[in-house]
């Protein structure tokens, strides 16, 4: 029996894996931008689903225009193609392997593929405000007797994807600074996206969750939930994949460090680029060193 159990397992993973992929196949084929020649090079932008597939499309399909109509102004004929990849993980591959030419990450993935392959280069960074760092919070229900972080011990949480920088290492190393690890809590999960923590938290099936602030602000109101706690990310980066063409990295990096066009960066929720330097990141290598003391697995 437990033969025949394990093998249903397989097959499903099985096929639900082809699904996944044949789900971001799908995406990629219908997000080409900029049609200018049966014969142009395609390159190709990869994003992660931190939310659904389509809020990620209409997220970025505006910046991609832009990315676009700047590589053709410096006389290239390339097309630029975005790729969904349905997991961080499967992005991350895709971007260490050469799948894909460029990327806009979280910080902890950046940081797990630059040590990987030391030859992915960094574009930009993102900018609120001018401010290099933004928040992820601690969220409840609006009707929860919980009032903070230590108030957590011993209930329920939701975290967003094992490989998130907010999801999972700041916020465990958060909880660690509040004294909290894994064997405190009476039981946790990860869910994947931060729209699925904001929802499950809401409805209750779990106590708390963490998500990025712009989630949190999407949902307070209308699903009813509250912040019982703060801590700082640095903002994310774009990168470009180990070999990438000396001339499309500089039209690429230019391109977003001249970013002016409100329309765009109103899409992103961000007021524009930076340079920047694999040191702008050290704060969240530091987070993730930390958060390998919330558990065992």
């Amino acid at each position: 029996m437990k033969q025949i159990l394990k093998s249903h397992r397989s097959i499903f993973f099985t096929v639900y894996t082809r699904l996944l992929v044949s789900f971001s196949f799908i995406f990629t084929s219908i997000i080409g931008v900029g049609v200018t020649s049966s014969h142009a090079k395609s390159i190709y932008f990869g994003v992660y689903t931190s939310d659904k597939p389509t809020a990620m499309y209409e997220k970025f399909n505006p910046m991609l225009e832009y990315l676009q109509n700047s590589i053709h102004t410096a006389g290239k004929l390339e097309k630029l193609k975005m790729k969904i990849y349905p997991t961080y993980k499967a992005a991350l591959k895709a971007l260490v392997t050469g799948d894909c030419d460029f990327v806009r990450f979280g910080p902890a993935s950046y940081i797990t593929a630059k040590e990987i392959n030391p030859g992915i280069r960094l574009l930009a960074m993102e900018h609120k405000n001018g401010q290099k760092r933004f928040d992820g919070v601690f969220i409840v229900g609006k009707d929860s007797d919980i009032t903070n972080i230590k108030e957590l011990k011993g209930r329920t949480f939701a975290f967003g994807d094992r490989l998130s920088t907010i999801g999972r290492y700041l916020s465990q190393a958060e909880l660690i600074k509040k004294g909290i690890t894994a064997s405190g809590l009476k039981e946790f999960t990860y869910l994947g996206r931060h729209d699925k923590v904001a929802l499950a938290v809401a409805v209750g099936k779990w106590d708390a969750g963490v998500v990025k602030e712009n989630t949190f602000k999407k949902y307070a109101e209308s699903r009813g939930l509250k912040v019982i706690g703060r801590f700082p990310n640095v903002t994310k980066p774009w990168v470009a994949r180990s070999g990438l063409a000396p001339d499309l990295f500089g039209i690429l990096r230019d391109a977003l460090i001249q970013l002016t066009d409100k329309s765009v960066l109103k899409k992103l929720k961000q007021d524009g680029f930076f340079l920047v330097t694999d040191k702008d990141y050290d704060f969240v290598r530091r987070g993730m060193a930390l958060s390998l003391s919330f558990s065992e697995e």
